[in-house]
């Protein structure tokens, strides 16, 4: 018996996510797996993976902030942002060397807080129910609509000036669907060089950290975090008795309870430590939003 749990990642250059959960698919032998968040084959870094019934805490994980290292090339742009398209334009040698660092900090300054910011046409944000990566490799004109995200944190941690281009290793702590490389597409249009992405990796998920992730050679016998032990990562945790786990379980509201609940929702987890399932609050009750399947005594 495969029991459920999250698995955490730590997915090499030239994979998709896809391929990510096939792998896990064999390694433990079932077909009920799925991931947080989608990474880019030329991405590296955290896929949060869910194991049979723990696929079902993933709509909760796949919303929580994120840590990218990233380089940014300005100079150059290309037809995806990133450095697997084609080069649109290059600026001229001795106007990229001519930028002043303080130009740079004002335009990460600009793509910092609270911004609209347009995903790349080659995202994996579905137009009447297709992707819009396949639409653009169908040759259709595909632009999408822009969206407010939060970058609370774009720092850089190196520049390197070459041979017409200036390459910045950063930091970004963002929201759910920001795009790295429509940050770097942006910087590079602001400072009228161009700019694409060159490298990204992703290291936090929440408080999912690529340090606890196993590399993808190393899926046969991976550790997986419980589904109580994952769920507190991304929420609060309720301790319920055994009678209101088997209230929930059954349907059934937990009378006059809301008060202990901080936020929306909560990780309900009964005596033994299982994970009963997810709890919000409806009047002064508190109910089941989603079930967990019941462990196998």
């Amino acid at each position: 018996m495969v029991l459920p749990g999250i698995l955490l990642v730590d997915k090499p250059a030239g994979l998709t996510s896809h391929d990510v959960v096939a792998r896990t698919r064999r390694a433990f032998g079932t077909r009920k797996v799925g991931h947080a968040g989608t990474l880019d084959p030329m991405a590296t870094g955290l896929l949060v993976i869910g194991i049979e019934g723990a696929t079902r805490l993933l709509t909760y994980i796949v919303g929580a902030g994120k840590t990218y290292t990233a380089t940014i090339r300005l100079g150059q742009s290309t037809s995806t942002d990133d450095a697997e398209g084609e080069i649109l334009t290059t600026a001229a040698p001795d106007d990229v060397a001519a930028i002043p660092a303080s130009r740079i900090d004002d335009g990460i300054l600009a793509l910092t807080g609270d911004i609209s910011q347009v995903p790349s046409s080659v995202s994996a944000i579905k137009v009447d129910g297709r992707r819009a990566y396949d639409r653009v490799r169908a040759g259709e004109e595909v632009v999408l609509a822009a969206r407010e995200v939060t970058v609370s944190r774009f720092d850089v941690l190196d520049r390197r000036d070459g041979d017409g281009v200036i390459d910045l290793d950063v930091v970004v702590d963002c929201s759910s669907g920001t795009y790295i490389r429509s940050l770097a597409r942006d910087l590079g249009a602001a400072l009228g060089v161009g700019g694409h992405l060159t490298a990204l990796r992703r290291t936090r998920v929440g408080d999912f950290d690529v340090a606890d992730a196993v590399g993808i050679d190393a899926l046969d016998g991976a550790p997986l975090l419980t589904p109580a032990a994952a769920a507190a990562r991304v929420m609060q945790e309720l301790l319920v008795t055994a009678d209101d786990a088997r209230d929930l379980r059954h349907g059934k509201r937990l009378a006059g309870q809301a008060s202990r609940l901080v936020g929306r929702v909560a990780a309900a987890v009964d005596e033994s430590g299982e994970l009963v399932g997810i709890v919000e609050k409806r009047g002064a009750d508190l109910k089941s939003e989603m079930n967990m399947p019941e462990a196998s005594r």
